[in-house]
């Protein structure tokens, strides 16, 4: 196919647009770069998701970038997706369209590229949405809410030949680049086995109620394709990512940053042979010191989860509660070789050690910046086979989660005591120190300076071990976890099968 047309969008729909700001309105600060490129040499871009990560983030990037322009802010909620367009406005004399449905601004063939940054539970259908409607599309991680739906994307950027990035900037950054090809040539030695952290202090998201949507917000649409329910959490915006609907707590929320360098350290590319997880939700009674205190939130704040790929192994860990950093690092990667091992400290650094825990080297070089570069090359090349993340790579790391998840709500009736864990874990097949890894949770969970959790009264939960095709991307025998793989969708939300898409 030919390169993408430059498309003289500024005499089409959008002519018209209004040059104005919302008077008394404090814009977010979108920090313009200096030059331009003539409008009719500009990517037409819409904003799906106008709330901290689409402004902040993808409306930063598309707004200093003199390849793009804005055009549309796509958002359920009418006050913050004019208060986005106007924050564009202020910085750069045009103002972006406000549509509440993506399916309208998807209508407008001035458009090239769709940015997606929408709750989870939007990220795949608005995909394969933008991709039917002939645009190339920018997702953010987890670039699916389930399996299925990871499959349906890779399957549409497929049948349309479209570019599929996924929001898993650490592909892009020099830091991780130079870290991957450093161990690759070996120099940690042979390498198996990685560790994901995310020791991240959440604190309760309210008590569990029933709360009226905010009156600026379509409920309907911005349900999409998830259930019609009530509202049950005090805070609307954000704080779905708890409430496994919506979101996929932070196994699914940060843990795809960490679980895909895990992945692309050691060289995975597949699902693995076996997951199980273990945790629980759980101290937020003591946070608010009352013992019958129900939190809005039912994804689990402390869990580990093991994946078992044969050969190699990836653990990850979800810590919720006040925590100290583990070998320099509270959300990161460590990969153990034969020779040393690596930190991912932060997503623009990583450092090498030796066995005797003496620094080998280090890498630096962060950002969002070179990540959307990566896409914007690849679309007007109309190459999706320069992307840093394309569709299955952000599908392989959202998948981990999902299939983690799976296994905690699995397992969230079955209650079980430290030395039960212990026993279950000594016949799980794992590289790490399973015993190890558990006295540290426990640890986290009962400390007297943190967090003091009676793990007689509230136990946590141990999920089924469940063995999964790699290559069919299914468990085995094992039709109710297999159930879980997709969701139950509404008309005209539905996020088709890959023969459909």
């Amino acid at each position: 196919m030919n390169k993408i047309s430059r498309r003289r969008f500024l005499s089409r729909s959008l002519a018209a647009a209004s040059v104005a700001a919302t008077a008394g309105y404090a814009a977010p600060h979108l920090a313009l770069s200096q030059g331009s490129v003539s409008p009719n040499e500009q990517l037409g871009v819409v904003i799906v998701g106008a709330g901290g990560r689409g402004l902040g983030s993808h409306g930063n990037q598309w707004v200093n970038d003199k390849n793009t322009r804005i055009l549309y802010f796509c958002e359920p909620d009418e006050t913050v997706g004019n208060k986005a367009c106007d924050a564009v406005a202020e910085k750069n004399g045009f103002r972006p369209k406000f549509v509440a449905d993506m399916r309208e601004a998807f209508d407008d063939k001035s458009l090239d590229v769709m940015s997606s940054a929408t709750t989870n539970h939007w990220h795949a259908l608005s995909g394969i949405w933008g991709m039917q409607a002939g645009l190339h599309c920018y997702i953010e991680k987890p670039i699916c809410h389930n399996v299925h739906e990871g499959q349906a994307l890779i399957a549409a950027a497929k049948k349309y030949n479209k570019c599929v990035q996924t929001g898993s900037q650490c592909r892009s950054t020099l830091a991780n680049i130079e870290a991957n090809k450093f161990i690759k040539e070996g120099g940690i030695g042979e390498v198996k086995f990685a560790r994901g952290l995310c020791y991240k202090r959440r604190k309760s998201i309210g008590a569990l109620g029933t709360f009226e949507p905010p009156k600026s917000v379509d409920y309907n649409l911005w349900s999409g394709p998830a259930p019609l329910v009530p509202v049950t959490r005090p805070n609307f915006h954000y704080d779905w990512h708890w409430q496994r609907l919506y979101g996929n707590g932070d196994l699914g929320n940060q843990g795809p940053h960490q679980t895909d360098i895990a992945r692309w350290h050691l060289g995975i590319e597949c699902f693995p042979n076996s997951v199980i997880t273990y945790g629980g939700r759980l101290g937020y009674d003591i946070e608010r010191n009352d013992p019958n205190y129900v939190d809005a939130g039912d994804t689990a704040n402390t869990e580990t989860t093991i994946f078992d790929y044969g050969d190699k192994c990836i653990v990850f860990e979800v810590r919720g509660l006040e925590t100290p950093a583990y070998k320099g690092a509270s959300i990161g990667v460590i990969v153990y070789g034969s020779e040393g091992y690596l930190v991912q400290i932060d997503y623009g650094r990583s450092v090498a050690y030796d066995n005797d825990d003496n620094v080998i080297k280090e890498f630096k070089g962060g950002g969002d910046t070179p990540h959307f570069d990566n896409f914007i090359a690849a679309v007007k090349a109309n190459d999706p086979t320069m992307l840093h993340a394309d569709a299955r790579c952000g599908h392989l790391s959202a998948g981990m989660s999902h299939i983690g998840n799976i296994s905690y709500y699995l397992g969230e009736n079955n209650k079980v005591s430290i030395d039960e864990t212990r026993k279950t874990l000594e016949g799980i097949k794992s590289l790490d120190d399973n015993g190890e890894a558990l006295d540290r949770m426990v640890e986290h969970l009962t400390s007297d300076k943190n967090n003091k959790v009676d793990l007689k009264k509230t136990p946590i939960s141990m999920g089924p071990l469940l063995k999964m095709d790699p290559e069919k991307e299914v468990f085995i025998d094992n039709a109710e976890a297999n159930a879980m793989l997709t969701r139950e969708y509404r008309d005209l939300f539905v996020v088709p099968t890959v023969d459909k898409v």
